[in-house]
């Protein structure tokens, strides 16, 4: 789908700023917030797919669908209508159950805090108070996975289904510094490197071990050699971790290592070099397991979608960032995709993690208005 011409008059109602309430906003915010949703706690996360149902159809006037994973439940709505617009967002936290009472959800200067109000349950309330200023819904589309933040393993095909479908997509990620929108991500993955060796007395007969430790070490610098900055590419050794007493010889050492790349071409010799590796010690073996499972999103995914946003609120910015998220997965298989339209904050998985209240309606608006545009194109 293209999106050209004059952006500017929209023939679907614009967004009614008098219907948008900061108070309304914070309330449903309070909502999701205190269910608390960390990933792959099934339970919680019914709760909450059940509160953001309930919640969708109070504002939107239609009720959405529960579809069951493994992961727990994804929530989609839908306006009716030939499909033209879907609005992407996860409703699973990194924080566990119990971190709400150590930090529950405030108001105070200027701020709101609270497990998860930057990561992204601000962005999913601005949406829909945004969403309920419009007249005609037909053709959006919402979907709110329940494993975005441990990778989206259950939810990726139904993402790219739906975004197929619809033919363009906006994500509803926190935005970039001082609410820049993302028009690009690098691709990312994690790998583990297991090193096995053999365990012996470390005073005793230490020349009979096979030290772990020592070919993790071996390993982590091999690891971090493979980066290229200058073509965007960073693979850093996160955690290592080997041995169980101070007088034994290590038989176990593992690595994680996070790579992040802007490229298929970089992500394919990564993934190359680091299922090559191979034990410097003859004596030690090593497994290798993960994979770059979001590919990039290039910055081209966003060129027909970021002018509408400019003409929605003049003066935006955006700009590629190297974090991940479900856009990744639908730029790759060639759907427009503009991401950072959620909540204006920071400290995104962070114990002071917030949102700046005063621009909760106008990133309200700025979705309206966006789904306004393509629905008018």
């Amino acid at each position: 789908m293209q999106y050209g011409g004059d952006v500017s008059s929209p023939s679907t109602d614009a967004p009614n700023a008098a219907s948008l309430s900061v108070e309304a906003m914070l309330d449903d915010l309070r909502t999701l917030v205190e269910i608390e949703s960390p990933s792959l706690d099934l339970d919680a996360l019914r709760a909450s797919a059940e509160t953001l149902s309930a919640m969708i159809e109070r504002l939107l006037g239609r009720p959405a669908t529960l579809i069951d994973s493994p992961a727990g439940p994804h929530v989609h709505w839908s306006g009716g209508g030939d499909p033209r617009v879907l609005l992407l967002g996860h409703h699973d936290t990194v924080f566990p159950v119990g971190a709400l009472a150590e930090r529950p959800f405030a108001v105070a200067d200027g701020h709101v805090t609270g497990p998860g109000v930057f990561d992204m349950l601000a962005g999913i309330v601005q949406a829909l108070h945004g969403l309920a200023t419009l007249d005609d819904l037909s053709g959006v589309e919402l979907l709110f996975s329940a494993d975005e933040e441990v990778g989206s393993a259950a939810s990726r095909a139904l993402i790219e289904e739906r975004a197929l479908a619809c033919g363009a997509v906006l994500v509803l990620e926190p935005s970039a510094d001082g609410g820049a929108l993302k028009t690009g991500r690098k691709g990312c993955g994690t790998f583990e490197v297991v090193v096995r060796g053999r365990a012996s007395h470390a005073g005793l007969d230490p020349e009979k071990g096979v030290n772990a430790l020592v070919e993790v070490a071996h390993q982590v610098l091999a690891i971090n050699e493979l980066g290229r900055p200058e073509v965007g590419t960073t693979v850093t050794p996160t955690v290592a971790n080997a041995g169980t007493a101070d007088n034994v010889v290590p038989a176990l050492g593992r690595i994680k290592v996070d790579v992040r790349v802007e490229s298929a071409d970089e992500k394919d010799r990564v993934e190359d070099a680091i299922a090559a590796l191979r034990p410097v010690d003859p004596d030690s073996t090593i497994e290798v397991s993960g994979a770059i499972n979001r590919p990039p999103m290039p910055e081209s995914a966003s060129t027909t979608l970021m002018p509408l946003a400019e003409a929605v609120a003049p003066g935006i910015e955006g700009y590629a960032v190297g974090g991940g998220s479900d856009g990744n997965f639908t730029a790759a298989i060639g759907v427009p995709t503009l991401d950072g339209l959620g909540a204006v904050g920071g400290g995104a998985h962070a114990d002071h993690e917030f949102v700046v209240v005063a621009t909760m309606p106008e990133r309200a608006r700025l979705i309206a208005g966006l789904v306004a545009q393509i629905c008018a194109s």
